[in-house]
């Protein structure tokens, strides 16, 4: 295998494991689906924090314990008619997280805010419409994986080289074209109206934004990945990055 494609393999070897994890998950449930999400919130969360300076040196630990535990407390919340208080303890605890790290915190705010927002979005999307966890995830999943075939293929021209420099104009347009495909896909099997094409094509280039956004993130704090927990990706950042912009649109798209 050459240089160019030396990843591929733990790449396709962690995705395997991530994806059989989730669906083992969501075989056994909401409640278990939820649990994992909540978890994944948490990791994100510890993740981040590490990246941002934090007051001492167990707080990572302890907010992603709090944020697990949250997570879970709220989600539920989010389909009822307690919505805007579970939308208030949620900015209240974004307020919390963001004073206990030191090195910016007006950009650590908004990213903890999606992220807390996209683990209470999928573990209470799956308990009252799982189709929607599905496609959200399949158009994450397309989007990487032909942005990264594309990318590296066909390569040429980057897309924002000082912040993501193997980002592609191609992979880019590679993402679109293939969720434009899945909203096809969706809207001929009746789950969604026309519009909802344009809508997938959206997340697309949200979820290639929010890993954008994480890869400033990175360079700011001088760490090439997230974390090491995931061989072949890096951390849960690094891997959800893109799940966290995408479920942006679709909760707009839900409100709408």
């Amino acid at each position: 295998m050459t240089d160019k494609w030396r990843d591929l393999g733990p790449r396709l070897i962690s995705a395997v494991v991530l994806l059989a994890v989730a669906i083992g998950a969501a075989w056994a449930g909401p409640f278990y689906f939820a649990i994992l999400v909540c978890i994944a919130t948490g990791l994100m969360v510890w993740e981040l924090a590490r990246m941002h300076e934090p007051r001492f040196q167990m707080l990572p630990e302890i907010m992603a314990a709090a944020t697990t535990a949250v997570v879970f407390t709220t989600y539920p919340l989010f389909l009822g008619i307690l919505v805007q208080f579970a939308f208030l303890a949620t900015l209240v605890f974004v307020a919390l997280l963001t004073i206990a790290v030191k090195r910016d915190m007006r950009l650590f705010a908004p990213y903890v805010f999606a992220i807390l927002i996209t683990g209470n979005l999928l573990a209470g999307m799956f308990m009252a419409s799982p189709r929607h966890v599905f496609f959200l995830l399949i158009i994450v999943i397309v989007t990487d994986v032909a942005g990264y075939f594309a990318g590296k293929s066909i390569g040429g021209r980057k897309f924002w080289p000082r912040v993501s420099p193997k980002k592609t104009w191609s992979g880019v347009i590679a993402g679109w074209i293939a969720s434009g495909c899945v909203g096809i896909i969706a809207v001929a099997m009746g789950h969604y109206g026309i519009l909802f094409i344009g809508v997938a094509m959206l997340m697309s280039f949200a979820s290639q934004l929010g890993d954008i956004a994480e890869s400033a993130l990175k360079r700011r704090a001088g760490v090439k990945d997230s974390s090491n927990l995931i061989p072949g990706h890096g951390g849960f950042l690094d891997r959800f990055d893109g799940v966290v912009g995408a479920s942006m649109v679709l909760f707009l798209y839900m409100v709408l």
